[in-house]
Parts: C-alpha cells; sequence; structure tokens
C-alpha cells in the first residue's frame, strides 16, 4: 500500500499514455478512433487498455450509444476533471524545461558514446 500521497496519484495516471488522454480528453468528447490518431504510436489495443484502467478507475466515463454501427464516446468523469491542474501543471513543466533537459541529455549522451570510443 502506498504511503506518500504522490505515489497515490501516480498510480492513477502512471503509464505512457494516461496523462495523455487524460490531456486530450480534457479538451473535449473523443471517440476512440479520433484518440488513434491524436496519439500517434499507439496501438489499439494499448489505447484500450490504457481507456479501461481510467474508466475502471473513475477518471473517464465511458458512453456506448445503442445505434449500428456502434458509437462509444470517451469523457471526462468529476473526479477526472479534479487531476486538470496536475495536468495543466506538467504541460507547463514540459513547455518551460522540455527543451533543455532534452538537449542536455542528448549532449550527455553525445559525450558518453566519445568515452566509449576511447
Amino acid at each position: 500500500m502506498p504511503i506518500c500521497p504522490a505515489e497515490i496519484t501516480l498510480d492513477f495516471i502512471s503509464g505512457r499514455w494516461k496523462i495523455i488522454i487524460l490531456f486530450y480528453l480534457s479538451q473535449k468528447t473523443m471517440r476512440f478512433s479520433e484518440l488513434i490518431i491524436v496519439l500517434k504510436g499507439i496501438s489499439r489495443r494499448v489505447l484500450t487498455q490504457q481507456l479501461r484502467q481510467l474508466e475502471q478507475d473513475g477518471l473517464i466515463h465511458r458512453e456506448v450509444f445503442a445505434q449500428v454501427p456502434p458509437k462509444v464516446e470517451y469523457s471526462m468523469t468529476e473526479v477526472g476533471h479534479t487531476l486538470l491542474p496536475v495536468v495543466e501543471a506538467m504541460c507547463h513543466w514540459g513547455e518551460a524545461y522540455g527543451k533543455k533537459i532534452l538537449a542536455e541529455r542528448s549532449l550527455a549522451s553525445t559525450d558518453a558514446d566519445e568515452i566509449e570510443d576511447v
């Protein structure tokens, strides 16, 4: 059982795609096919898993419409909306520091490669 409250939060939003899914669903209700398009690189299987976990945790709502062909839409729940300040803070932090840190990471990787060549 996690002791740190941040660890509890991370348990709900951890995973390569969950926070990004929450970001897009905070903008609007979306269908599975729309999420596949905006989440470049995610497989259908992984998206299905991530959506199921977010739904089970009560962060998103899955609405199935009784029509042919079937129509399913995903939206944020009230609890999911309470995570928006966390998502927004992560976006702001990424905008402020992401490029710098990635550049430093790349430089460190290049330096390590040069050391190995010696």
